[in-house]
Order: C-alpha cells, then structure tokens, then sequence
C-alpha cells in the first residue's frame, strides 16, 4: 500500500492487518495500491500487477479514489479458487462501503471476502 493523504497510521495499520489476514485465510498473496492511477485504470493496475513478486498467485486491489475507480487483478494461479462472479460481489461491498465514505473499512471487507471466496475448501475426511 502506497503512502499517501488517503490514509493515517491507524489507517494504514487497519488495512495491513486486513492484507495479513486475507493471506493467512487464503494462501494467496495480497497487495493494495490506493492512489491516482497513472492512465487508463485497468492496463495500470495490470502493469502494477505484473510487478508483484509472485503475480500468479496475487491479488492486487486498486483504488483511485478521487477518480473513483476500483481495479482488482488475480494472478492465473487464484482464479482457480476465485471466480469473476466472486470478486465481482467483493466490488460491490467495497463500492458501497466507498460510497458511503468509508475507504478503509471498504478495503478491509472486500479484501477479506477475496480471501474467503479463495479459500481452498476443507477436506473434513477422506474415503480410503
């Protein structure tokens, strides 16, 4: 997560705490970019993606509020555990969570819902 006005320490904190968590539910890597987006949204969060240490196992959530915009990239590897319909439902939360005049805590829900939808399931037991 980029520094910036957006946010305050607590703030900061909040939302890395979020990423932590989203990480240890989901095995999957997480970053955040809350900023103004260089060009056009999608090809920019894309690029910024692709520069992850591991993309292919990333999610990357971009958040350009002034301009409201919302990008979020999966990596090949976590689209297997997390569908376009998934991360669509996750926009949404963060959306109106923004809309309302909450970003942090936006960022914090639809990061965790990532997290939970690519949860690779339990196996309770297995048939010999």
């Amino acid at each position: 997560m980029p520094a910036g006005d957006a946010f305050g320490p607590h703030d900061r904190y909040e939302v890395d705490r979020a990423i932590r968590d989203a990480e240890t539910v989901s095995r999957y890597e997480f970053s955040v970019f809350v900023g103004a987006a260089e060009e056009e949204a999608r090809p920019f969060a894309e690029r910024l993606h692709a520069t992850l240490t591991a993309p292919e196992r990333s999610v990357l959530v971009v958040v350009d509020p002034s301009a409201r915009i919302l990008e979020i990239v999966t990596g090949a590897e976590v689209r297997r555990d997390l569908d376009d319909h998934e991360v669509h439902l996750a926009a949404l939360a963060m959306q109106s969570a923004f809309a309302a005049g909450d970003l942090v805590g936006g960022i914090k829900n639809g990061v965790m819902m990532l997290a939970e939808h690519a949860r690779k399931p339990r196996m309770l037991h297995a048939e010999s």
